[in-house]
């Protein structure tokens, strides 16, 4: 640690399980960028300020997951469209030389971004660059996101940047739980464009779905394999679903069985974090960057951040 120049972490509660330091690390040894070194550490929302507190100008920037989204929004400024639209932010760039949060010269400046949204976006255009297929420009597609949570948000924004996406359903145990859905879909893909319903018409509409988006945790989702698995069912899109632990899936599993592309959360985990290391060392200056970024250095990153994702997995 003596030589580190520029530290950069995950905070969060539970954090013991996060794989950050595994891609972030490895993207730093792909760029050559020596004196960088990423850590996790396990913050509360009531401990979020002290830790803000504890850190010196060596700090360069933070990946933040549950359940500091949201609570670190006071102590920084949105800098891209989803931090601001939706008020959560899972990364943040320190400036050093900026206005401090409340003149407290302990915590810098802070730019906010979330590249969650651009997570599942990216994951969703790699799987069709593996396959050779390139969707549909004009909107005609149906997209259909299980469960109705933070993660389900960030999944029906990056449905509005899919240009295929016409229409999304998102089905849930508790269909009046995210008041914020309908008004996101409303602004940016027009009235008429979602519809919420519960679990007992899943299957149904995951039989004529162009994509679909699992945001359930754990094994929430395995009663709607079984359900799927049990019927003639055809699946003709692509699955992402954010879990990676187990992988793959049960829904995986099913979705696969049926005919139908899944992929898991890793990939997700991946890309989000690919955008996190270009804005945290100023490859991007912004999100989106105002200059083009050499592919090939792009290619090598994403490739050395995904060896070492596979093997730690």
């Amino acid at each position: 640690m003596t030589n580190v120049g520029h530290r950069c972490a995950v905070l969060g509660k539970p954090i013991a399980h996060s794989l950050s330091p595994v891609l972030h690390n490895a993207a730093y040894r792909a760029l050559g960028l020596d004196g960088w070194f990423y850590d996790k550490h396990e913050v509360g929302e009531s401990e979020l300020e002290g830790f803000l507190k504890s850190l010196d100008d060596s700090w360069t920037g933070l990946s933040l997951t549950m359940p500091l989204k949201k609570t670190i929004q006071p102590y920084g400024v949105p800098c891209n469209t989803w931090a601001k639209e939706l008020e959560v932010a899972n990364t943040a760039v320190f400036d050093w030389t900026g206005t401090c949060h409340n003149g407290d010269t302990a915590i810098p400046a802070i730019k906010l971004y979330n590249t969650d949204v651009k997570g599942i976006e990216l994951a969703f255009r790699h799987s069709y660059m593996n396959r050779g297929m390139r969707p549909e420009s004009e909107r005609a597609g149906e997209a259909v996101i299980v469960g109705n949570g933070n993660t389900a948000t960030s999944a029906l924004a990056a449905c509005t940047e899919m240009p295929s996406i016409e229409h999304v359903t998102v089905v849930a145990r508790h269909p009046d739980k995210n008041a914020a859905l309908k008004p996101l879909a409303g602004k940016y893909m027009g009235e008429g464009s979602i519809d919420i319903v519960g679990m007992d018409q899943a299957i149904r509409k995951l039989d004529h779905a162009d994509i679909v988006i699992n945001t359930i945790p754990g094994l929430a989702a395995d009663p709607i394999a079984e359900a799927f698995t049990s019927t003639d069912a055809l699946a003709h899109g692509t699955l992402l679903d954010v879990v990676y632990d187990p992988r793959p899936t049960k829904l995986m599993l099913a979705w696969r069985s049926h005919g139908g592309t899944a992929i898991g959360g890793e990939e997700m985990l991946l890309y989000q974090a690919m955008v996190q290391v270009w804005l945290m060392t100023g490859m991007w200056d912004d999100d989106p960057p105002s200059h083009p970024i050499d592919q090939q250095k792009v290619d090598a990153l994403e490739h050395a951040m995904r060896a070492a994702l596979e093997e730690a997995l």
